[in-house]
């Protein structure tokens, strides 16, 4: 007995010394590996795409303070350098650690992608001349402004601080008349900005477009979605357990049941996703399924990039479908500043990666208003506009999320439901650092405000949407 009490105990010890060297091993992978090479990658992306998508000047030292320290201070050992002959930046963590992003045609910047000397940077241009949506001059007549324009003054407070509310573009848009058009001050106007998580309802868009186009049902399983050899690879692992069940529907409305953190904390999954995935699809459909398909709503970034992947495969050659996003909804309706950036494996960042100047972002939430019509013209298929506004979930919080859009004064799950001045038809794109570009049918408006708010105490876009509204003519 005494002998076996000695074999068990040196096998607990043993067992308890690979526990700590798995953890030690763990502990130091994340460390050494996986947050310096997701912190020079969110460096060098950000930095490229501000300078080379967006159009600001191409000096590393302001763009980082402006766009990548106020997010964390440690990041203050990144070394960061950008070539603007070459358009590429090159962030490095501490000397050992490095990552690149380039500038690709119809792309954006990519990180670890070789350059291309056919991308050519935006460069902001004059406000277009003639009057919305064509051109954006102001038609102010017969209105007192006055109110409205104070509500516009108020929300650039502490413009350029980045520990502030730091808006960076406001718009107003009623009756088809430009009310408001604001930048902030410390960025050339017209630049275009960063929408964040707005970009999954202009991806949704261009997803419903496609779809219809090419006759797919979103009812379909996401595992028969795919035209013969289109299909990525984990689709066969999606065939092999309950994850084929999931449907394209399913992906727009947030309700995979897919087993996902939507956290952006140094290790989180949307961090690792963004900076240190080449294939943000495939490390999204890697996630086993939590909950049967279509049961739990649960916002998570990962679906929209997955959505993403599965619109690739309705083209027979990527450079169609990288092109897409510019001539199938860009250029019908006069945007001249707009981005979709893709992954390193070419898919669009359909979770995250839309850039356009303020005003343009708003052209983008005049054609939500007006159910995907231009001036007349469909842009998109009928139907987009109810399918944005259906409900993911009758109740809880899937009753204020439609397809890929915030139904931000539904009257159930809305997020600005409690808000008297929101009403209950206001949908919004909105981004997490303080984007929304929300269209209010009942009101005729459109209303923008951009801006890259660190702290989300600083900024209450229900009340903004609210105070706007309460300044429009009835």
């Amino acid at each position: 007995m005494a002998k076996a009490g000695r074999v068990i105990g040196r096998t607990l010890i043993v067992l308890a010394i690979v526990v700590v060297v798995l953890i030690g091993a763990a502990f130091g992978y994340l460390l050494y590996v996986q947050i310096p090479q997701n912190a020079a990658g969110m460096a060098a992306k950000t930095v490229c795409s501000s300078a080379f998508v967006g159009g600001r000047p191409a000096d590393a030292t302001e763009l980082m303070a402006k766009d990548v320290l106020p997010a964390s201070g440690a990041l203050s050992i990144i070394g960061t350098s950008i070539d603007a002959e070459a358009h590429t930046v090159t962030s490095r963590f501490l000397y050992f650690i490095s990552r690149q992003a380039s500038l690709l045609p119809d792309r954006g910047c990519v990180l670890d992608e070789q350059t291309d000397s056919a991308a050519q940077p935006y460069v902001p241009g004059d406000p277009l001349p003639g009057e919305w949506p064509v051109g954006d001059a102001l038609s102010t007549d017969g209105i007192d402004i006055a109110p409205l324009n104070a509500v516009v003054e108020a929300a650039f407070v502490g413009q350029g601080d980045p520990t502030a509310a730091n808006a960076r573009g406001v718009a107003v848009v009623q009756g088809g008349r430009l009310l408001a058009l604001r930048e902030s001050d410390d960025i050339p106007a017209e630049a275009a900005l960063h929408g964040w998580s707005a970009t999954k309802t202009v991806a949704a868009m261009l997803a419903y477009k496609r779809f219809s186009e090419v006759g797919l049902d979103i009812q379909t399983p996401v595992v028969d979605a795919f035209p013969a050899g289109r299909a990525p690879a984990w689709v066969e692992q999606w065939r092999a357990d309950s994850r084929a069940e999931i449907t394209v529907a399913d992906l727009m409305f947030m309700l995979s049941g897919l087993e996902d953190d939507e956290s952006y904390a140094t290790t989180g999954d949307v961090v690792q996703m963004l900076y240190g995935e080449p294939d943000m699809a495939a490390f999204a459909a890697s996630k086993p399924a939590e909950f049967p398909a279509g049961t739990e709503w649960e916002y998570l970034s990962a679906t929209s990039n997955i959505l993403a992947a599965v619109v690739r495969g309705q083209f027979e050659t990527d450079e169609e479908y990288w092109a897409y996003p510019r001539t199938a909804l860009f250029e019908p309706i006069g945007l001249t500043s707009a981005t979709l950036e893709t992954d390193t494996s070419g898919t669009w960042v359909g979770s995250s990666y839309q850039w356009a100047s303020t005003a343009d972002w708003a052209r983008l939430g005049q054609l939500m208003l007006d159910d995907g019509q231009w001036n007349g013209t469909p842009v998109l298929p009928a139907g987009w506009l109810d399918l944005a506004t259906t409900r993911a979930l009758a109740e809880g919080e899937g009753a204020g999320y439609g397809a890929q859009t915030w139904l931000l004064g539904d009257p159930v799950g809305g997020s600005c439901r409690t808000y008297p001045g929101v009403p209950e038809d206001t949908i919004a794109m909105e981004g997490h650092w303080g984007q929304i570009i929300a269209a209010v049918p009942s009101r005729d408006a459109v209303i923008v405000r951009l801006g890259w708010t660190f702290d989300s105490g600083q900024f209450d876009g229900c009340q903004l949407v609210s105070d706007v509204l309460a300044a429009l003519p009835r």
